[in-house]
């Protein structure tokens, strides 16, 4: 659907009775294969196109969203959303992106589309061989599959402020799942990536290698007696730690009174050294765009600088709940208000690789698998199912199994040390964190 027709669906959102409009449409093509035991178990196809409309009436907003974008399908979908927006509550703080913080002229192009379209035997192969690799791997015993995918997706956006936008990316992904052991004493380890572009995207022997050697590396794991303890968070999870503080700087969070940091805004959280960067202009990035999701220019932004909290992440409604200005950190789907997400996160890295980090720990537990986390918004209080490796000395002695760290994010946080061994990995990617004196609940 071009530029013209999504500015028809906003003047007739206007034209039936609507302050203002914002039309967005999605288009996609998705195919993914799984095979297992070296069988080939399932094939996925996906071709999608989405149109979604949110409507203003003074103060009250509606949105819809559908897959008919036929003529008549339009109208409707119009039709609905202005009658829905009429019964709306009102919400002092609704409205469009203001018209100044708008993306102007063409849109930087981030090298996010691979024009390489994989074919369902190609994507077989890889998956195969990335299973055959796992399953190579000394002590493993079974698998769970691997899966190999390409996708294609494309966002356009129109406002009634006279904004349009559009960007597109594809993804390519890999994963191997094994299984090490037998009965009681199986282990599982996975390993799978993602990246826009085929050729960034590790080999399918690397990926099956890495599934199978952490399954193998986590048999006979023992269950360990409560104690406190140095943590070390591998770099492939240790993004985890920063979710909660993400939720709690998000914009909504704040103006709702329902975050732990939200009189923390200006204040000192983690040492010096630390640096989180959100960067939606990376090349290839993850969840790079040129604008947020209400057409706001976005930009490069340290949301941590130098162990400081900087900012909020805003979209235009709670940035004017808080009597501030959108950051332009807008995210939404074809339907209901846009919420918040950041874009592309980096924890900068440390002096410490992860050896060094045991070293300078002397004694403690490598995570290398997280589950189940647990968090009081209100409080900072947090919790996470752990499996992972003791290590004594600066040295891995046993895996370990069934434990729980807890601990309160601001006490964490402030603690924390980032090590040297960042990977990009996605969307968000972090060393290897080393927190002293966990609690840890074992046996």
């Amino acid at each position: 659907m071009d530029e013209n027709l999504l500015k028809d669906v906003a003047a007739a959102a206007l034209a039936a009775g609507a302050d203002a409009a914002e039309v967005a449409f999605a288009e996609r093509q998705a195919l993914s294969v799984t095979v297992r035991l070296g069988a080939l178990e399932e094939v996925e196809r996906e071709e999608s196109r989405d149109l979604g409309v949110r409507v203003l009436i003074g103060r009250r907003q509606a949105s819809v969203s559908g897959s008919d974008v036929s003529g008549e399908g339009r109208t409707k979908l119009v039709e609905r959303v202005v009658a829905m927006a009429r019964l709306a509550a009102e919400d002092p703080w609704v409205g469009l992106a203001p018209r100044e913080r708008l993306a102007r002229g063409a849109p930087a192009d981030f090298d996010l589309y691979d024009p390489t379209e994989l074919s369902p035997e190609a994507l077989e192969d890889q998956a195969r061989e990335a299973e055959t690799a796992a399953r190579a791997v000394p002590g493993v015993s079974n698998s769970n599959g691997a899966s190999a995918s390409w996708s294609c997706s494309s966002w356009r956006l129109v406002t009634s402020e006279g904004f349009f936008g559009e960007h597109r990316g594809t993804a390519f992904s890999l994963s191997a799942q094994a299984i090490a052991g037998e009965g009681a004493a199986m282990e599982q380890g996975s390993e799978g990536r993602t990246t826009r572009w085929r050729e960034d995207l590790p080999t399918p022997q690397a990926i099956g290698l890495e599934a199978g050697r952490r399954a193998a590396a986590a048999l006979g794991a023992r269950k360990i007696a409560s104690t406190t303890a140095p943590v070390i968070f591998e770099n492939r999870l240790a993004g985890a730690l920063l979710g909660p503080l993400i939720g709690g700087i998000s914009g909504p969070a704040v103006a709702r009174g329902v975050s732990f940091l939200k009189d923390r805004l200006g204040s000192t959280l983690f040492s010096k050294g630390v640096t989180l960067t959100d960067d939606p202009h990376r090349p290839r990035g993850l969840g790079s765009s040129p604008f947020d999701d209400e057409g706001v220019a976005n930009q490069v932004m340290n949301i941590i600088d130098e162990g400081v909290l900087t900012t909020w992440l805003l979209n235009s409604s709670s940035a004017r709940q808080l009597g501030l200005e959108t950051t332009g950190h807008a995210s939404r789907g074809l339907a209901g208000p846009p919420g918040v997400s950041p874009t592309n996160l980096t924890l900068q890295p440390g002096a410490l690789d992860q050896p060094a980090l045991m070293r300078e720990a002397g004694s403690g537990v490598l995570v290398t698998s997280m589950f189940g986390p647990s968090l009081n918004a209100n409080t900072g209080d947090w919790s996470v199912g752990c499996s992972g490796h003791w290590f004594e000395n600066g040295e891995i002695t046993y895996p370990v199994t069934e434990i729980t760290v807890a601990g309160n994010l601001i006490d964490i946080y402030a603690r924390m040390i980032p090590g040297s061994d960042l990977v990009r990995r996605g969307s968000a990617d972090t060393p290897s964190i080393l927190v002293d004196a966990l609690a840890i609940a074992g046996k």
